[in-house]
C-alpha cells in the first residue's frame, strides 16, 4: 500500500465531490477515526447516534452528511453517504501502489507458463504449464497455479493461495491467505452404500474486481463452470459448492455456507454463518440476515431472516419444544375450525 497527499479539503472535494464547509485549505494527510484522529487527520460519521464522538473528536476535519452538519464547527466535506466517500479518500490517500517486478530464484516456473515482464513472483511458488499471470500481478509466497490457469492485469494473491487447473481470474481481482480456487466439488453417487466419486469436469470462472477472503474455498463445477460475476466481495472462510453462480456484485458475510448449484442475483447481502441449500435460486437484490438457513428459492427482493433467538438454555428448550410441535397444532386449530364451521351450518 502506498501513500499519497497531503491533500486540502478543497483538492479532495475536486476529485472526489462533497460540499466543503469551513476552512478549504486545511492539509489532510491520512483517514482515522473519530476516536483516535490526529491533528492531519479525517474521521467520519456515518450515524447520529455516534455524534458524542464527533464532539470529542481531535480530528482536522470530518466527513458527514447535510443531517449532521450543524453538529460541529470543524472543517468538513457534506456529502450524501460518507461512509461510501470515506472508503474512496482512504484508497485516494492509500493507494495501491504497482508490484516491483521480478522472478524469485525459489519460484518455480514451467517453461510453457506466460508471465508479463511487470508482474512478481516470490520465493516457493510454483507456476504450471499453460499457466498465465497479467499485467502487474503479485503473487505471493508459497503460492501455486495450476495448469492452464489464467491471472488478469493487476491481480493481487497473498502467500499461500492455491488455484487448481484451468480456472480463470479477471483483472483487479485481490485473493487472501490460503484461498483454494478450483477443488474438487463434493460430487458423490450411492452404490450399494459404497461412495463414487464423480469427476469434477468444469471450471472456476471469476470476473473482474472481486476479493475473496482468507480461507475460502471456491469449488470447480462438475460438469459446467463455477462462476463469480464481477465485483463480488467474499469474506473469509466461505465455502462456495460446484457450479454456483453469484451475481455481479454481491457481498457475502464470513462463515457462510454455499451448496451446490446454487444461483444467487447481483447486488445481494448475505450475512455471516448462513446456510444456503443446494439447487436454489436467490433472485437480485436479496438480503439474507445472519446465520440465517435459506431451505428454499427466493423470487421476491427483500430482507429474510430465520434466526431463532438465544435464551436462557431451559427457556430456550421449551421453546424449541413448542416449535417441534407447530405443525401438530396448526392440524388441531384446523380441526376445530372446521367443527365450529359445520356447527355454525347446522345451528343456520
Amino acid at each position: 500500500m502506498g501513500r499519497s497527499g497531503p491533500f486540502t479539503l478543497a483538492e479532495i472535494a475536486v476529485r472526489l465531490g462533497g460540499r466543503v464547509a469551513g476552512n478549504p485549505g486545511i492539509l489532510i494527510r491520512q483517514v482515522g477515526s473519530l476516536e483516535r484522529a490526529a491533528e492531519g487527520e479525517i474521521a467520519f460519521l456515518s450515524s447520529l447516534k455516534y455524534r458524542s464522538r464527533l464532539v470529542a473528536t481531535n480530528a482536522s476535519a470530518v466527513v458527514l452528511s447535510s443531517e449532521a452538519e450543524a453538529l460541529t464547527a470543524l472543517p468538513r466535506i457534506v456529502c450524501d453517504n460518507p461512509y461510501a466517500y470515506f472508503a474512496r479518500l482512504s484508497r485516494m490517500l492509500n493507494p495501491s501502489l504497482p508490484p516491483v517486478p521480478g522472478l524469485h530464484p525459489a519460484a518455480q516456473i514451467s517453461p510453457g507458463a506466460r508471465i508479463a515482464a511487470s508482474a512478481r513472483v516470490d520465493a516457493g511458488v510454483v507456476i504450471e504449464e499453460g499457466a498465465s499471470v497479467g499485467e502487474r500481478v503479485a503473487v505471493g509466497a508459497g503460492s501455486f497455479l495450476g495448469t492452464g490457469v489464467a491471472l488478469g492485469d493487476d491481480s493481487r494473491l497473498y502467500p499461500s493461495v492455491t488455484i487448481y487447473r484451468d480456472c480463470r481470474i479477471g483483472a483487479r481481482a485481490l485473493l487472501h491467505s490460503g484461498v483454494v480456487i478450483g477443488a474438487d466439488g463434493f460430487g458423490m453417487a450411492n452404490d450399494g452404500g459404497q461412495w463414487i466419486k464423480i469427476p469434477q469436469l468444469g471450471g472456476v470462472v471469476i470476473g473482474d474486481d472481486v476479493e475473496i477472503g482468507a480461507n475460502t474455498t471456491v469449488d470447480r463445477g462438475a460438469l459446467d463452470d463455477t462462476v463469480i460475476e464481477d465485483g463480488v466481495k467474499l469474506d473469509n472462510q466461505i465455502q462456495v459448492g460446484h457450479n454456483c453462480r453469484i451475481g455481479a456484485h454481491t457481498a457475502i458475510a464470513g462463515c457462510t455456507g454455499i451448496a451446490g448449484s446454487t444461483v444467487i442475483g447481483r447486488h445481494c447481502a448475505i450475512g455471516g454463518g448462513a446456510g444456503i441449500l443446494g439447487h436454489l435460486t436467490i433472485c437480485d437484490h436479496v438480503t439474507v440476515s445472519a446465520c440465517t438457513v435459506i431451505s428454499r428459492s427466493i423470487r421476491q427482493p427483500g430482507t429474510y431472516t430465520g434466526v431463532f433467538p438465544f435464551d436462557h438454555n431451559k427457556a430456550w428448550a421449551r421453546n424449541a419444544a413448542l416449535v417441534r410441535h407447530l405443525a401438530e397444532l396448526a392440524e388441531r386449530v384446523r380441526e376445530l375450525e372446521n367443527r365450529l364451521r359445520a356447527k355454525e351450518k347446522g345451528d343456520g
